[in-house]
């Protein structure tokens, strides 16, 4: 099984894989690809029983492009609607996604620090989610650059569809009227205010996401592996449905948010 990735990196001890997120990402990768190709090996790995995903810089779990990035990719026409580069993209989150709610192995996020761009939504296709209580966990697709972290704005320029599959998880954690202001308005969320809404398993000061996420896998290895298997092919069940009622169609209006970009040729993000 390949272990080494442009935009992750896999290490398997034991019976425990930990996939970390590198950011910045190596030249030439895209996590949507590369964890669709991680997350299907390892569904076939026997000996892998229980999976945890991480950033790899402390205090990032996993970020989008920063605006001057989505600057330079449309300096060049045809870079963000190139159909070879729209197939790895949207292939590989499509496969993430089913591949996380399929797998018979349970997820554990360790959610390190910042949760922005494509981030929200597998930390959402995680089983068990632990995040420092400082994390800022946010949506942004139809930010238009309004977020800066460390003053560096972050999101495109133009709004786009958030069809990575945020619109197809978050709707299954929060109320309707939340998940609205959370993928429309660019509402963030710290770790704690939701672990406090009970969204997501713990918020834990960064001195205890260590030690709280290994007792979590220490406890889950404790468990017969065949029943803990089964057990989550049918909770996730529901998950399942949800990915297949809208994960294409939110990936189909992604696609075309990038067309109308581009045919517009980026000038008003409000005229598309």
């Amino acid at each position: 099984m390949k272990l080494d990735y442009p935009s992750i990196a896999v290490d398997v001890a034991g019976q425990v894989a930990t996939i970390r997120i590198r950011h910045p990402k190596r030249p030439g990768g895209d996590i949507h690809w590369d964890l669709g190709e991680v997350f299907s090996a390892l569904r076939g790995e026997d000996s892998v029983r229980v999976i945890v995903i991480t950033g790899e810089q402390d205090g990032v779990f996993s970020l989008g492009p920063t605006t001057a990035q989505y600057r330079a990719s449309m300096a060049t026409p045809g870079t963000l609607t190139d159909p070879h580069r729209l197939w790895r993209t949207f292939t590989g989150l499509v496969r993430c996604h089913e591949a996380m709610a399929q797998i018979e192995k349970p997820i554990v996020a360790r959610v390190n620090g910042t949760v922005m761009g494509f981030a929200p939504a597998f930390m959402f296709g995680c089983d068990l989610i632990i995040a420092r209580e400082d994390a800022l966990v946010g949506d942004t697709h139809l930010a238009l650059a309004e977020l800066e972290l460390k003053g560096q704005p972050f999101g495109a320029p133009f709004g786009i569809v958030p069809g990575d599959g945020g619109m197809a998880l978050a709707p299954l954690f929060f109320s309707p009227p939340v998940v609205k202001e959370f993928l429309m308005l660019r509402r963030t969320f710290s770790g704690r205010e939701l672990a406090d809404m009970h969204l997501i398993n713990r918020a834990v000061p960064a001195g205890e996401l260590d030690a709280t996420v290994d007792d979590f896998v220490r406890r889950l290895l404790q468990r017969p592996a065949y029943a803990l298997a089964w057990t989550k092919r049918v909770v996730t069940r529901h998950v399942v449905e949800q990915l297949n009622r809208t994960l294409d169609a939110g990936a189909a209006f992604e696609m075309v948010t990038f067309l109308q970009a581009e045919r517009a040729g980026f000038e008003d993000p409000l005229d598309f």
